[in-house]
Formats: C-alpha cells, structure tokens, sequence
C-alpha cells in the first residue's frame, strides 16, 4: 500500500500539489475555525464534566482534523453516521454546541438536531452503526438518490464482527457509502499492534472487493480531499470506499479513563508536534494569512459561543425521568407502555 496521502508536513509546510479548494485562504480559514471551536468545546465539556454537570464525555482532542476534514467533504444531502468522538463534523453540518451539550448530559433533546435531521445520533457501542450505514446507503441506491452514507467509528471497530459484515454487505451492494477509521492508535488501552496482525487498517477492505487507502488523520487539507473523492465516487455508482486516517488520541479515551496507566507521557508528548490545529496555523502564518491579531479574536469569539451554549445547557428545564421512554418508537411497544407507566408510578411516590 501507498504512503498515507499527505499535503501538510508536521512543520505546516506543503510538501504535495494542493487540491483546489485549498488555494483559498478562506476555505482553508473555515477549515481552522472548525477546529479551533471543536477543542474550545471539547475543553469546556471536558471542565463540566469534572464539576458534575455533564455526563462520561469522549474528548477529541488531536483528532479534529478527521472530524472536521470529513464533514467539509460531504453535501448536506449526504448521512452522516458518527460513534462518538466527532463533535467537529457534527457542528459543521449544524449540530448546535447546546444540543452537543445536552446529549452528553443525558438529555435526549439534544439528539434532536436542528441541522442535519437525517444524521444519525451518536453511536457509543463499538461498530454497532456500520451496517446501518449500509442499510442507510443501500436505499440511497434503491432511490436511486445521489447521496452518500459516511460512517465514522474507531480502529476498535475495525477488531468487531458488525463491521466485518458491513464492509462485506457493502461490497456486494455496491452502496454508496464511505468508511472512515479513525485511527488514534489506541482502543482504550489496547494499541493497534495488538489488536491486528494487518499492516495497515485499510486493506481490510480488500477481502470485500472495496478500495482502501490511508490519509494523514492530522493534515485536515488531504482528509477533506480524499473524501470528496471518495463521495464522488460514492455518489457516481462506483461503489463503496473505506479510508484509514492516521492520528494520535492526545487525551484519555473518555473522562471514565486514565490513560496514564497504560501509555507514558513521553509516547504522548511526541505527538503534539503532530497535531492538526498548529499544523494548518504554521501554514496560514507562513502564507501571510494570518497572524496574532486574528488568533486572539478568533480565540475569544470560540470561548463566548461555547460559553453561552453552556450557560444556556445549564438553564434548561431538566426533564421527567419518563421522558427517556419518549425518544425510542414511534409507538411503544406493550411492554415499554407497562415499564414507562411503572416508572412513573414510582416516581410519583417518592
């Protein structure tokens, strides 16, 4: 397999011919600004949830580019299906940061986006979503719709049955989906090396008949090409394409775990001088295109909308413990009638 495609170098300089949508600064300005407002959410997320006002939360700290990269790729009629680490891609295709907030503090209300209504919610079990993504894809097809399902999940997923079997499912159908690992080379505490005997995540896809390549997960200029080509591709008929974007996790898997355990602050260390958001700001400083001055504004406009997306998850009316029967069916099944009509009686007599 190919090196992993790559347009910046770790130092922020271009070392490949740059695709076109990258030859405009303000293209490439949005590209920042996503990320940026990512990590001012992720930080602020990070601090609610160690005061008890927020649920276990995965940060994706590191790991924006993919995120970011992904969504800037997609058409708003394209699906999104996330796990639970793509904060980025979910508020660039209109996510609010409250409703962000609200899900991770237990509020179903917050899976009721604004924006993107056909996105999937976020999917915590490992891989469980990559055969909806095909299911997802496939009427996409029947439709004969020119849309694309893209189907994010970690290189955990990539060690589970479901995505075995949607990878397989995929490549027989020919749907127009686009698979997207990202690979912060741990599973919680396990490393790829001993997850895999496979050289790479990508040929995985190989045994069922789909093309595999690798992007560097940290250059969000080659993740955003490398999916428009492969939505294109989607899109036309071609088929289905899975994609390894190569990355580091800076942070502990979820605020339930300490990564100190089994990984040294010197692996960790190393790998800040990979990360995407200094990476693409090396890169518009030596263009000229921007400098201290809008660092700083951009710095304080991130904080006060995070800021009063917070104050605003925090003021809302807390809901009834029955209201997590309210989000599940369209009509309850007998047996959830009897449990939500038992929880309420309960409650009622505490």
């Amino acid at each position: 397999m190919d090196s992993p495609y790559r347009v910046l170098g770790p130092d922020g300089r271009a070392i490949g011919a740059l695709p076109t949508f990258a030859k405009d600064v303000d293209e490439l300005t949005k590209l920042y600004r996503a990320m940026v407002l990512t990590r001012t959410f992720d930080t602020k997320a990070i601090a609610l949830q160690r005061t008890g006002r927020l649920g276990t939360y995965a940060s994706s700290l590191g790991q924006e580019a993919v995120s970011v990269g992904v969504a800037a790729a997609m058409q708003l009629s394209d699906v999104l299906l996330p796990s639970f680490r793509e904060h980025g891609a979910q508020l660039w295709r209109g996510v609010t940061l409250e409703e962000l907030l609200l899900y991770w503090g237990g509020d179903e209300r917050g899976n009721a986006f604004t924006g993107p209504r056909e996105d999937f919610p976020n999917c915590v079990p490992v891989g469980s979503h990559a055969p909806h993504a095909v299911g997802v894809a496939l009427a996409f097809r029947l439709r004969n719709e020119a849309r694309a399902a893209v189907c994010i999940f970690g290189d955990g997923a990539t060690s589970k049955g479901d995505v075995a079997e949607a990878l397989n499912l995929a490549g027989v159908w020919k749907a127009p989906v686009v698979f997207v690992v990202n690979n912060n080379r741990w599973a919680i505490s396990i490393p790829v090396a001993k997850q895999t005997a496979a050289p790479t995540l990508a040929q995985k896809a190989f045994a069922a008949g789909i093309p595999g390549s690798q992007v560097d997960g940290n250059d969000v200029i080659a993740v955003r090409a490398t999916l428009e080509r492969a939505l294109e591709r989607a899109r036309a008929g071609a088929g289905p394409s899975m994609i390894e974007a190569l990355t580091y996790r800076l942070s502990d898997h979820t605020t339930a775990d300490d990564a100190s355990r089994y990984r040294s602050d010197e692996d960790v260390s190393k790998h800040w001088a990979e990360e995407p958001i200094l990476r693409l700001r090396s890169y518009l400083f030596a263009l000229r295109a921007w400098d201290k001055e809008r660092e700083e504004a951009l710095l304080l406009s991130c904080g006060q909308d995070v800021e009063r997306a917070a104050a605003a998850y925090l003021d809302s009316e807390l809901q009834p413990a029955a209201a997590m029967f309210e989000h599940t069916y369209a009509e309850l099944p007998t047996d959830l009638v009897e449990q939500q009509t038992g929880a309420v009686s309960y409650l009622r007599g505490l």
